[in-house]
């Protein structure tokens, strides 16, 4: 059991991840805004902090799901990261939110930056990693009772707990990034920013497409959900 509940954790807490290689080769007629220089980059971040973070707080407080929102902004500053962000929880369930230096210099403005940081800060408001835990816990169970049935060895049942444990995590892991979407694009547009601009980021990353166990919806689908958000918002 105690290997059994060590592979969950470490199949949930990862939260959501936004990884991206370096982009293509842009069409001589394609427009793409320009990279920030790195001084300007450092400070956009810091002031979209400034603003989206407290908002956050309050939608997590005010939805109740979560036991703690004080929420705790990271930046990964090792050599070699991609472009990345994550939500986990520290050893005292505080929420994280971790970016990459990369990530921090490849966006193209402020609304991008506040649209990642309320995506991600959605994803703990609404409780997804203890989901994501609960179900990943029953898919391991239910397949090693399966695979204990079947007369497979200690090993083969091992090895199906942790399949079992992956796909009942990923089974709805689409739904939670695109709730995270929506949510995150409302924590940005509250904060000032405008959440259709920040979706500039699915422009430049590879389209997940809608593979078997993928663990992202299609970028065009995501970028919907959030104008639907907004058109909710703003009746326009």
């Amino acid at each position: 059991m105690r290997r059994l509940l060590s592979a969950v954790l470490m199949l949930s807490l990862g939260g959501c991840v936004a990884t991206y290689p370096a982009p293509p080769a842009v069409p001589p007629q394609a427009t793409v805004a320009p990279v920030q220089p790195p001084r300007a980059a450092a400070e956009t971040f810091v002031s979209v902090v400034a603003r989206v973070e407290p908002v956050a707080e309050r939608y997590c407080r005010d939805r109740g799901i979560a036991r703690n929102c004080d929420f705790r902004i990271v930046i990964d500053d090792r050599p070699g990261q991609p472009p990345n962000a994550f939500q986990t929880l520290d050893s005292f369930n505080r929420p994280v939110i971790g970016f990459t230096l990369a990530l921090i210099a490849d966006a193209r403005n402020a609304d991008e930056l506040a649209f990642v940081l309320g995506h991600e800060a959605a994803h703990h408001i609404s409780g997804h990693i203890p989901k994501r835990q609960d179900q990943a816990m029953s898919g391991a169970l239910l397949a090693g009772v399966l695979a204990q049935a079947s007369g497979l060895s200690p090993e083969e049942v091992r090895a199906a707990q942790n399949m079992g444990a992956e796909v009942a995590a990923r089974s709805y892991s689409k739904d939670f990034e695109l709730e995270a979407d929506s949510l995150g694009a409302e924590i940005a547009l509250v904060a000032g920013y405008d959440p259709m601009r920040g979706t500039g980021f699915f422009d430049r990353l590879p389209d997940p497409g809608d593979k078997f166990l993928g663990s992202h919806p299609p970028n065009a689908a995501r970028k919907a959900v959030v104008a639907a958000t907004v058109r909710r918002l703003t009746g326009s």
